[in-house]
């Protein structure tokens, strides 16, 4: 009886530890993939804002010239000319006040609106931590990084479990670096990458 046991009993453990090495490259997949849709939903979020941004500048500066909105269009360009012709008739002195109008309102809107084209080029999650990473002198967990982001950008909100699926993707990329101490993650940039920073720095200051 004990010689039929021994091998079922090896069997079982290597059955176990192929299970669990399986799981944890699972699990490490999962956080892989995780990250990389939280970074596309972002790209895509801001993308979508500069659609909206820039369509509104070129509603500003020419109505006419919106193919987005062919119906209101041919109303803005059917309403001004009646009036056209009929400043004409009486004296032709009306129609350039017509058109000296939509130009003033359309040259104060443009003003506003790359201001807000500026707002929407922020720089996405990924590439916030990537240069928060390359300041560190020290590892930091995802907690002390996502409160480090908060306090630098007050105006977005990061959450722990966003900016740690994040980190997670930057190292599946070999663009960050994590190391364990006990139950705590830190994460620290790749070594490649902060040296050419220092050397950057450094470059800087003696100019």
């Amino acid at each position: 009886m004990p010689e039929t046991t021994t091998p079922a009993t090896e069997l079982t453990s290597q059955y176990v530890a192929q299970v669990t090495g399986d799981l944890e490259r699972n699990v490490k997949e999962q956080e892989r993939i995780t990250a990389e849709i939280a970074s596309l939903q972002e790209q895509l979020a801001a993308v979508q804002h500069d659609h909206t941004v820039l369509v509104n500048v070129q509603q500003a500066l020419g109505i006419t010239q919106a193919p987005a909105r062919p119906e209101a269009e041919a109303e803005s360009v059917a309403v001004p000319s009646p009036r056209q012709t009929s400043g004409a008739a009486r004296g032709g002195k009306k129609a350039p006040k017509s058109t000296a109008a939509p130009k003033k309102a359309a040259a104060k809107k443009p003003v506003a609106k790359p201001a807000d084209a500026a707002k929407a080029a922020q720089p996405t999650l990924v590439e916030l931590i990537r240069r928060h990473l390359l300041e560190l002198k020290e590892p930091r967990s995802a907690a002390e990084i996502s409160a480090a982001l908060g306090q630098a950008h007050p105006e977005r909100q990061f959450a722990d479990k966003v900016v740690r699926v994040t980190l997670e993707g930057l190292v599946a990329k070999s663009q960050a670096e994590r190391t364990k101490q006990g139950r705590s993650v830190f994460y620290t940039a790749p070594k490649s990458a902060a040296a050419p920073e220092a050397e950057a720095q450094h470059a800087e200051t003696e100019h």
